[in-house]
């Protein structure tokens, strides 16, 4: 049986999982020059067809994109829940990449360039790991200090390592549901209820930040 759309969309682009696995350290870059790429042309290509085919205001759009990706969220993290622990790292990494497609779209619901150079340095600040855009391009571009660095543990083993980096760029909610994450079948509802909560979450944070 060939994927659904929703499926595709969940998975991440050829590469980037071996980039994570290689360097946990600073998986959250890894996924936000990977969403720039992806998530930038479907995100403006999507909000353009919108505006040419309804009387559709920005507001209306941001809602619309939250709708959309909190409903991939839970899709998702039913379908990764049956694995219980083995399909916790998958989880979170597909709830990344998601997330991070929502804040493309928010940004072009808001007439934002989505193929913009600081939109990629922009996600990083909405998921609260950076202070503010520059700093967080800085890091993008290798020239500033990495904040993941911050949460280097030598004692972490690369699984270890790349779920704690993906807690943090996820939400503070998924650290506190780890346990049942944990738990096949019951990860089914845990996983699918709060990744909707966290993606919505985010989405209220991105469209304070472009909608005003």
């Amino acid at each position: 049986m060939s994927p659904s759309i929703d499926d595709t969309l969940r998975q991440l682009p050829r590469g980037l999982w071996e980039q994570l696995r290689a360097d946990p350290a600073r998986a959250p870059e890894h996924l936000a020059l990977a969403a720039a790429d992806f998530h930038g042309p479907a995100a403006g290509a999507w909000a353009a067809e919108k505006r040419a085919t309804f009387a559709t205001g920005p507001d209306e759009l941001a809602r619309m994109a939250k709708a959309r990706h909190a409903t991939l969220a839970r899709l998702g993290g039913a379908a990764t829940g049956v694995g219980g622990f083995i399909t916790v790292i998958p989880d979170l990494a597909a709830l990344a990449w998601i997330q991070s497609r929502l804040v493309f779209f928010v940004a072009a619901a808001y007439g934002y360039d989505a193929n913009d150079p600081m939109r990629p340095a922009e996600l990083l600040v909405i998921q609260g790991l950076y202070s503010d855009p520059a700093t967080a391009r800085a890091a993008l571009d290798g020239v500033g200090r990495s904040v993941v660095s911050a949460y280097a543990d030598k004692r972490m083993n690369s699984d270890e390592a790349l779920a704690s980096r993906l807690l943090k760029v996820v939400g503070k909610r998924a650290t506190k549901r780890l346990a049942g994450r944990m738990i096949p079948g019951l990860a089914v509802v845990v996983n699918a209820v709060g990744n909707e909560r966290d993606t919505r979450a985010l989405a209220d944070r991105a469209i304070a930040f472009y909608g005003g």
